[in-house]
C-alpha cells in the first residue's frame, strides 16, 4: 500500500479555474506537509487587424516610449499586455534585456516578463519578425491590452 498525500480533484479544479479567471499562469498552495501547484501556458491573444497601418513615421527614441504607445495601439504588429502588472525588460536587474530595437525574434520567443500578484508571466512572440519599437520601460506598470511593443 502506497503511502501518498491524496489531493481532492474539485480543489484542484477549482484552482485551475481561479488562473482562468485571473489570467494568472501558476497558483501554488503550501498547508503543512503538502503543497499543490497548478500551472496554465497562457498564448498571446490574438491580434485582430482593423485597419491599415498608417505609414512609419521618425520618431526619436526617447519620444517613442512615450508619445507613440497611443497611435502603435493599431498597428497590426502591436503586442498588448494579455493582463494588469508591472513590465520588466530583462530577466533580472543588472541582466541583459530579453529584447532590443532592431532584434529578430522567433515566434514562442520570450519579449519581456510582466509579474502580477508575485508572479512573473512570460511574454512570448506571437510571431516572428524584428522589433521596431519598445513603447514602455522596466518597471512600468501596465494594463490589460496596453500596447507593450510592435514586431514587424
Amino acid at each position: 500500500m502506497a503511502s501518498g498525500i491524496q489531493f481532492d480533484p474539485a480543489a484542484i479544479r477549482a484552482l485551475a479555474n481561479i488562473l482562468r479567471e485571473t489570467d494568472l499562469s501558476e497558483i501554488e498552495i503550501v498547508e503543512k506537509d503538502s503543497r499543490v501547484r497548478v500551472v496554465r501556458h497562457v498564448a498571446p491573444p490574438a491580434q485582430l487587424m482593423v485597419q491599415a497601418a498608417p505609414a512609419p513615421t521618425a520618431v526619436a527614441p526617447a519620444a517613442a516610449a512615450s508619445s507613440a504607445a497611443e497611435p502603435e495601439a493599431d498597428h497590426p504588429g502591436t503586442v498588448t499586455s494579455p493582463m494588469v502588472g508591472v513590465a520588466y525588460l530583462a530577466p533580472e536587474p543588472g541582466s541583459a534585456p530579453f529584447i532590443q530595437l532592431g532584434a529578430k525574434v522567433a515566434q514562442g520567443q520570450t519579449l519581456l516578463l510582466i509579474e502580477a500578484m508575485k508572479t512573473f508571466n512570460q511574454i512570448r512572440a506571437p510571431r516572428a519578425g524584428t522589433i521596431t519599437r519598445i513603447l514602455i520601460e522596466t518597471g512600468t506598470p501596465v494594463e490589460f491590452g496596453e500596447a507593450l511593443l510592435v514586431l514587424e
